[in-house]
């Protein structure tokens, strides 16, 4: 197809989400390389972030962008190149969050540096989204959502917790100082279990290098924050089964999860390639059928509209504080991490994306839970 040909559907598809190539509002396109409409005609989501990685066009407010074409759901009008059904047909036959599997998230994403994290984050470190209820900086809007868990879970001094995903420990360690609880966090990051221990330091914390289904024990209460997303549609009943023998009989589980409108059926390309490899989003329905029989949903809180706010707050930091880490990253992985955290912060504008916090129960709270906002 020609360069004119291609252009002029592109330009075509843009105009269906009042996006201009060449125009003068924020969220328009300008456009450095002439290949760059072909390539996203051809590659879709990967061609359009490869090509901004590679300084072939700019736009002034890529989340803005990310918005408009979300919500006319643009990329659904692009046909899907032999690359991207190969990644989806992989997705369906093998089982790519398998045990065997299981540190690979961690050497490609959380592994990146420390470095890259504690400039980007809150200092707590909490490496999910933020609850802004009333509060104006992320530091506040990140104590606001440990607490919004720990009140949840209904957290009492003694308690004993199973985190399973915890990061750099931040939930652990306000946990355990705020309401006085015991805490085990595992994870597949050695990074953060190095750093997380160091941070947890004097607490009656334990965070260990271990994956979910070799936990022995059983815990007061269970806790998994942005760590299901790594999980995979594959392993959801078996995932459940893990936390059902973990938790004791008359204990809670929060699960605060991304989650889907539809079952990932077609993979972001560029997301698994460049960020997190093999993630898929739950939908209701597929958490629901793996709770089922094991768990009592006792509440479904959705706060992604929260996410947005959270996402832009990263990248600010991540900005204000390039300098300082150009000289290990580079020139393109600041245009990559760019496109990551704006092209997620209007993916979840657009509603595209959810945020939940699930809180399960093995045989019902008497009387009902009270749900805590």
């Amino acid at each position: 197809m020609s360069v004119k040909r291609s252009e002029e559907l592109l330009r075509s598809l843009f105009d269906l989400a009042d996006v201009k190539i060449g125009g003068d509002r924020s969220w328009d396109i300008v456009v450095h390389d002439d290949k760059f409409y072909g390539r996203v005609l051809s590659h879709g989501s990967l061609g359009l972030g490869e090509s901004y990685m590679d300084g072939w066009w700019d736009v002034e407010s890529l989340d803005e962008l990310v918005f408009r074409l979300v919500r006319a759901r643009s990329s659904e009008k692009i046909r899907r190149d032999l690359g991207t059904v190969l990644l989806y047909l992989g997705q369906r036959i093998s089982n790519r969050q398998r045990k065997s599997k299981a540190g690979s998230i961690g050497d490609h994403h959380y592994d990146l540096g420390n470095d890259l994290f504690q400039a980007m984050l809150d200092r707590r470190m909490v490496y999910s989204c933020a609850y802004w209820e009333g509060v104006d900086t992320l530091d506040e809007a990140q104590i606001k959502k440990l607490d919004l868990v720990c009140r949840k879970l209904g957290l009492e001094r003694g308690m004993t917790v199973l985190d399973i995903g915890c990061g750099w420990g931040s939930f652990a360690k306000f946990a355990a100082e705020r309401y006085g609880v015991s805490v085990v966090g595992i994870n597949d990051s050695k990074e953060q279990v190095e750093l997380g221990t160091k941070r947890c330091e004097g607490l009656p914390v334990e965070i260990r290098y271990q994956d979910y289904r070799d936990v022995e024990a059983t815990f007061d209460r269970v806790v998994s924050i942005g760590m299901f997303e790594h999980v995979g549609a594959k392993n959801y009943d078996a995932y459940m089964q893990v936390v059902s023998r973990r938790l004791k009989d008359d204990g809670l589980f929060l699960l605060h999860t991304i989650g889907s409108n539809r079952p990932s059926r077609r993979p972001d390309a560029w997301t698994v390639k460049y960020i997190f490899p093999w993630s898929e989003l739950p939908t209701i329905r597929q958490i629901g059928k793996a709770i089922e029989g094991l768990f009592i949903m006792e509440d479904w809180h959705n706060l992604s509209v929260n996410y947005d706010k959270t996402l832009l707050a990263w990248q600010e930091n991540f900005d204000a504080n390039w300098e300082s880490l150009r000289p290990v990253y580079g020139d393109r992985f600041y245009r990559m991490w760019n496109f990551f955290l704006l092209s997620c912060a209007g993916s979840f504008r657009a509603r595209h994306n959810q945020l939940w916090q699930i809180v399960l129960s093995k045989r019902g709270v008497v009387g009902g839970l009270r749900s805590v906002r």
